[in-house]
């Protein structure tokens, strides 16, 4: 395991006794993190990945701009960015799985790209063979987060999930539509890492444009998270991922 990764697992670790000691429920989202981001730290070990290397640059990346987030909220709750906001905002009394359904959503819709971006210079883009690698491998990694699914639905009941009669007869369809929409966001977000690329090659200042209107919209969709009903069954039907829009037309067209 590389030295990043270790010491992100201990800054989570200890962030994660911070939570439980408050009784803050943004501790459900960072326990299923933690416990994720071991698996993909198990994972690195191994041959799971075509570049090892540059998975763990991501999961340290990614997982900072989730941290700093959670600091940010924790130090005054207006400096977060808006979808962690409205995220760390949600009623306290929801049950785990809300308060991770909503971590999930902010995590992947609008850090990943981000992250994306952050890891991959303009060059990685421009060569066919490396962008193709990254891809793969970031499709590698949905399989490490799907391969928890099961576990972590267990882990969320012992944490204090309520679950009906009705939600256990639907258990495993939850799960597999949990499945479906990670592997959908994943290839939604690949659509938006190409967008801020695009951007980022006309200036910080457009990139930081791009970057707000996804904010925005994954603040947008918090609110849709929260309509009672089966959310995960909604999101299997009519789709997790938030789009950006199509890059403008230039001014001369």
């Amino acid at each position: 395991m590389a030295v990043e990764v270790a010491d992100l697992l201990l800054r989570m670790e200890r962030q994660l006794a911070e939570l439980e000691a408050s009784g803050d429920p943004a501790r459900f989202f960072l326990g299923t993190y933690l416990r994720t981001t071991r698996a993909v730290a198990r994972a690195l070990d191994g041959d799971t990945f075509e570049d090892p290397a540059w998975v763990g640059e991501l999961d340290v990346v990614f997982a900072g701009l989730y941290l700093d987030a959670l600091a940010a909220h924790r130090r005054d709750p207006a400096s977060a960015p808006a979808t962690w906001r409205r995220a760390f905002a949600a009623d306290p009394s929801l049950p785990p799985e809300a308060h991770v359904l909503l971590g999930v959503h902010a995590h992947i819709n609008v850090d990943l790209p981000q992250a994306l971006v952050a890891t991959m210079p303009p060059a990685d883009f421009a060569d066919c063979d490396i962008c193709s690698q990254r891809r793969r491998d970031h499709g590698r990694i949905d399989r490490v987060l799907a391969a928890r699914v099961a576990a972590e639905d267990v882990e969320l009941e012992r944490s204090g999930g309520r679950r009906s009669p009705l939600d256990r007869l639907l258990r495993p369809v939850n799960r597999t539509a949990v499945r479906k929409f990670l592997r959908e966001a994943r290839r939604t977000v690949w659509a938006n890492t190409a967008v801020l690329h695009r951007a980022r090659d006309d200036g910080q200042a457009c990139l930081e444009r791009r970057v707000a209107e996804l904010d925005l919209a994954g603040a947008e969709r918090v609110a849709e998270l929260l309509r009672p009903g089966p959310v995960l069954l909604r999101l299997a039907i009519h789709g997790f991922g938030v789009a950006l829009p199509p890059d403008p037309p230039p001014p001369w067209d």
